[in-house]
């Protein structure tokens, strides 16, 4: 078995392209810590530089055969890691920032005006949708939903059966269900 340590960068690299296992752990091993290191002095977590350091060792070997070095094994892995770490501290800003902004939008009270005004649409759309229904099923689901009768009492009241009854409450709710999408179980929530 050959001793990998003994290897240069470039024949390291070499093999690595063609598939060989033992030199990508040998690549990782020689360049481990240091890239730790280095990442530590950008990030400063631990945690977030194992992951850093852990991405790019994965996507050094899924994309080893692609891998062209400009700058040498060493330049490569430390730009890759100056860079994992760069983009993880704007991605880390602009959840904070984020983070804020919604802390902020909640402290003020707007999240209630936003929730009232989305409410009163989908209360609109709902009922547009039922404005829309025959006369007779627009007459059952009122009588149903907004005046609490039950298939009986409706029955009663508009003297037919109480099986035409609950066959026209099962054809409103499968067309509001059609025309509504995901807003069709609103319908139970909005008064």
């Amino acid at each position: 078995m050959a001793k990998y340590s003994t290897y240069s960068e470039e024949e390291l690299v070499a093999l690595l392209r063609q598939g060989n296992h033992s030199a990508y752990l040998e690549i990782y091993d020689r360049f481990k810590s240091p890239l730790q290191q280095h990442a530590y002095k950008k990030l400063g977590n631990a945690q977030d530089v194992e992951d850093v350091i852990q991405e790019l060792f994965t996507e050094l070997w899924h994309k080893r055969e692609a891998l062209h070095l400009t700058t040498g094994l060493p330049g490569y892995l430390f730009r890759a890691v100056r860079n994992r770490s760069l983009n993880l501290i704007y991605k880390r800003r602009k959840e904070h920032h984020y983070l804020d902004s919604l802390e902020e939008f909640i402290s003020e009270g707007n999240y209630l005006i936003d929730l009232q005004i989305r409410e009163a649409e989908f209360a609109a759309q709902i009922q547009k949708e039922i404005d829309a229904l025959p006369p007779r099923m627009r007459q059952v689901f009122d009588l149903s939903r907004n005046q609490g009768l039950s298939h009986k009492q409706i029955a009663a009241q508009l003297g037919t059966s109480e099986t035409t009854v609950a066959k026209q409450m099962t054809n409103v709710l499968k067309v509001l269900r059609e025309k509504l999408g995901k807003l069709y179980f609103i319908v139970f929530l909005i008064p």
